[in-house]
This record gives structure tokens, sequence and C-alpha cells, in this order.
């Protein structure tokens, strides 16, 4: 296949879809909007797992720069009740399959695995549009145009490539993070450090919910979820961050001291993300000529599922496209007809879509019995079977 292939977004979609292109030497050009692979920190933890991202890696012959990169002991979690009841202690034994990776990092080893000059750094896209027979040309906010028979769209959330297929837009999903940060926390956040323990740190409740990543150099990483309208959150003045972290913790009053520090004590201004989500089951009919990956195509609530999908989906799309090397539609439907079920059953799936945190199930007592239910089962499954005499 001859065909260049143009990429927008130079995210672990684009990225990972390049590099299963660059490995059966397909031409591939990507585009970014930022001006560099270093402009702004690529975000904290992801859990990587064993039956999708981990696969993607694998196609892309990666898996030993995976390796590297893994986050020894980081599978660990704990579960407490908002009184700072331990409900759940769950060492990491080396056997999930689920290890834990920073995100910059791993960008990092895609980027390292292209040519120079594969991407295409400060290109932000001011809009699309189709020019008939597959062909589609894409407008950078610098003026110049690229004219392409095969777009890519790995753009995120607000997609410029996807007004080419759809007309869905993603929508407020009622639910808000506040990120903060807390430094050298076994130095000089002692009670947080030894709170959260060795891995992630998991305290859900009807509304509102707190996790901790611990991340390398004794950072850790708060997400503070809550269940409340833009307005609400709108009237925060987070330009003043000791009153909007303080305002944020109120709505744990009466939480455990050394979990609220979480939000309190923080190292940085504490940092608000919307939750936007596409329509659940969102498709589209083949359009010649152009494609969506990750959440340009899928957007849902967060639910650890995000970055791997969008990977196996850049796996799988280059895949089909090194398989049918003289039929681009054929190559596309393929990619589609296994991407649309999949990111629909993984949206609606438990921790995604289906349980919300703001129903009364969303308990710490709760997300304890669902995991050992989990572990008990798994266990059960490994066990070899035993015939009574």
């Amino acid at each position: 296949m001859r065909i260049p292939v143009t990429i927008i977004g130079a995210g672990l979609g684009g990225l990972t879809l390049a590099r299963v292109l660059h490995v059966h030497e397909i031409p591939v050009t990507v585009y970014e909007a930022e001006s560099s692979p270093t402009v702004r920190t690529q975000g904290g933890m992801l859990d990587i797992h064993d039956y999708n991202g981990q696969l993607a890696l694998k196609t892309a012959g990666l898996t030993d720069e995976f390796h590297a990169i893994v986050m020894e002991g980081r599978e660990a979690l704990r579960i407490l009740d908002r009184d700072g009841t331990v409900l759940l202690d769950k060492a990491d034994d080396g056997r999930g399959g689920r290890p834990e990776v920073q995100r910059g990092e791993l960008r990092q080893i895609l980027l390292d695995s292209l040519p120079a000059g594969t991407v295409r750094w400060g290109h932000k896209v001011s809009g699309t549009r189709a020019l008939g027979e597959g062909c589609h040309e894409v407008t950078f906010a610098d003026g110049s145009t690229v004219v392409t028979s095969l777009l890519v769209g790995a753009d995120g959330a607000w997609s410029r490539v996807r007004p080419l297929l759809t007309t869905a837009t993603p929508e407020y999903a009622g639910t808000s993070s506040v990120e903060t940060y807390l430094f050298d926390a076994d130095t000089r956040h002692p009670a947080a450090a030894k709170t959260v323990g060795g891995g992630m740190l998991m305290v859900p409740a009807p509304g509102k919910e707190i996790f901790t990543h611990r991340e390398s150099g004794g950072t850790l990483h708060t997400y503070v979820m809550l269940a409340r309208p833009q307005d609400w959150f709108a009237d925060i003045d987070f330009t003043d961050p000791a009153a909007a972290a303080a305002r944020i913790a109120r709505e744990f009053d009466g939480w455990a001291p050394e979990l609220t520090a979480l939000i309190t004590d923080g190292d940085t201004a504490p940092v608000l993300r919307h939750q936007y989500a596409l329509p659940a089951g969102h498709r589209w009919d083949r359009v010649p000529g152009v494609t969506l990956i990750g959440d340009a195509a899928h957007l849902s609530l967060p639910n650890g599922e995000g970055a791997n999908l969008a990977m196996l989906d850049g796996a799988e799309l280059g895949q089909a496209l090194a398989a049918h090397p003289d039929d681009i539609e054929a190559a596309l439907t393929e990619y589609e007809q296994a991407m649309f079920p999949r990111s629909a059953e993984a949206a609606t799936s438990e921790g995604g879509g289906a349980v919300g945190i703001d129903t009364e199930h969303n308990t710490a007592q709760a997300l304890t019995d669902m995991i050992t239910k989990k572990a008990d089962e798994a266990a059960q499954a490994e066990s070899p079977s035993t015939v009574p005499r």
C-alpha cells in the first residue's frame, strides 16, 4: 500500500497507528497542534490492560520497551471508607494484567519508534472538507493545507475530523474532576503518603469520589470527582487556589482529615476538568477515505479503558490497512465493524456509564464486594477441576 495516510493528532492512538503503518512500510504523516512533544506534561498514570492496550503494543513491536517503563508495585490497590477505614488493601503481587506506566513515557516510546519527521508539530487544524472521490482537504491555523485520500482523525474529544462523518458532538456528562498534586509526599506529606499506600487509593461515595495514584518520585496525583452541574463549578474562583481547594474540600466535610488533606494540602493549584461524552453506541455510515480512532470516535466517561481502546483502535486500523493494500474501503469497513461494538461495550460496562457516581450504590463497600467477587471468580477459574470419587 503506497497511498500516504494522514493522521490528525499525536496522542497514543494516533502514534500507535503511525507505528503499525511504519512497521508495514506504509507511508504516514502525523499532524499535531502542539508545538513540540515537551510543550506540556502528558497526564498521569495509565494502567495498560493485557486484553487491549498490551495487544496494541505487541502489534506495534514495542513490548520490550513497554515493560521497561512499567512502574513496579503500582497495581497495589486500597479502598477506604470516608472515615478512613480500610476495606481493601490489595498488594501488587506481579500477577495482575494491568501494569501502570506514566503516560508521558508511553508516548515517548511511541515517538522514538517513528522515523524523524513523521510527526509535524505546530499544525493546529482549523477545518476539514470533502473534495469528492474519497479525498479530503485539511486546513491548518496558519492557512496551509494538505489534501489526502486517507484521513484518520485521532484528535480527541473536540475532533476537527469528526464532522466529516457525523453531526454528533460531546455533551457534558454531569461529572467533573479537580486534580491536585502532592510532591515528595513520603517526606513532605507522610500522613497522606501512608494513607494512599504503594499504588492507587479509591474512596467512593454517592455523588463524589477521591482517586489518588502514587506516581514516580513520591508524587501523589489526586482526582476529586464530583457529580455537579457546570454552573456549580462556575461559582468557584479557581484563580484563587487556596479558596478553590477549600470550597471543594467542603463537599467532603466529615471525611477523615488524611483524605481531605489530599485536596487542601496540594502543592499545585487545583485544576478543574469537565467530563464529556459522545452518545452511547456512537457510530456513522461509511464515508470514503476517512475514519476516526480513540476519543474522536467514542469519547466516554473515564473508566480506565480510553487510552487502551485508542491504542487498540490504532493497531487494528493499521493491520486492516496492511491486510487490504489495494482496497482502502475494505480496510476501513473491517476496522469500523470491529470498533463500533467494542467501544459501545466498554462505555456501558461496569465502571463505565452503567453505574453512575451519583447513585446510592457508589460506595466503598459495594466496590470492595465487587472486586472481591471478581477475584474469587478468577481464582476458581484458574483452579484445576476436581472429580469426586
